[in-house]
């Protein structure tokens, strides 16, 4: 699809993960698109990547459906799932077949391959520890985008790791970032940022229990079971410095008002509402989003 091209070249897009949480910012995804703001540099890890992926192939309909009516379809993912190895949720069909030409959740291909913005998804290395931020020069096609979001979103325990080039992936919210792609945009050049959050303002995570148990589930990975100890000072650490960033006028955070689901939530009527809710509260902030953007008030 030729003549694509961005209008904030300044300004990086963060989105941050959170499971089913997503569906509220997926209505900030949504409301960007319907106001024609199409930014430069679009991150994501684990869920944000789904909502970075649909943002850049400039998708509205599956930005939203991703993560409400999808939950419907049977093969999502269950126990029973769950127990034959392929995860709670079922990943290899939510990002791997679902996508398809045809399927449940087509994917623009064209579209995304089109947009000319730089894309990061992030995701943890669980031999290394190490964080990895794949780019356009990692996603030749389909397959080669939807296995990346797959590693980035693949919770722990909940999902089976995936292997990209004979190395294994879990999640990107375990990485080092704190589960925003924060380092890669800086890493790029960029010092503005439009952040976008699952959890409300006053949320601190706190400490993480059940250390024996993921130091035994993932012996065979025990830089996993590191980062899971780690992980929330390394989240709460990046909140913390998103929030001195937009004090000091270079971030703009959208923060829910309120989180009306948790990251495992499976009933579509929730889902919707969650959405519903997201994409009223980006509207509203829309004015500001824009003024932030330096783009003329529509």
């Amino acid at each position: 699809m030729p003549g694509l091209s961005s209008n904030v070249t300044d300004t990086a897009l963060l989105f941050e993960g959170g499971g089913m949480r997503a569906s509220y910012t997926s209505g900030l995804v949504v409301a960007l698109l319907e106001a024609g703001i199409h930014l430069d540099w679009v991150g994501g890890i684990s869920a944000g990547s789904s909502n970075a992926a649909n943002y850049l192939s400039r998708d509205p309909d599956r930005a939203r459906r991703s993560f409400t009516d999808f939950a419907a379809d049977p093969r999502f993912g269950n126990v029973r799932t769950f127990v034959r190895g392929e995860g709670l949720f079922n990943s290899r069909y939510i990002y791997q077949e679902a996508g398809l030409p045809g399927q449940a959740l087509a994917f623009d291909w064209e579209t995304f391959a089109a947009n000319p913005a730089r894309v990061r998804i992030g995701a943890l290395n669980a031999t290394t520890g190490e964080q990895v931020h794949w780019g356009r020069e990692d996603m030749a096609d389909l397959h080669d985008l939807m296995v990346r979001v797959q590693a980035s979103s693949t919770m722990p325990v909940l999902m089976p790791p995936v292997t990209i080039d004979g190395q294994v992936y879990v999640d990107g919210a375990l990485g080092p970032a704190g589960g925003l792609p924060l380092d890669a945009a800086r890493a790029d050049g960029y010092g503005r940022f439009l952040a976008v959050l699952t959890r409300d303002r006053g949320y601190v995570k706190p400490p993480q229990g059940g250390e024996w148990f993921f130091r035994r589930h993932f012996r065979r990975y025990p830089a996993v079971a590191e980062a899971l100890m780690a992980r929330p000072a390394r989240y709460n650490a990046t909140r913390e410095e998103l929030f001195a960033l937009e004090r000091e006028g270079s971030a703009y955070l959208f923060v829910p008002e309120q989180m009306p689901v948790g990251n495992g939530e499976r009933s579509v009527g929730r889902l919707r509402a969650s959405h519903a809710a997201g994409l009223a509260q980006a509207r509203r902030e829309l004015p500001a989003i824009r003024q932030f953007l330096g783009l003329a008030a529509s």
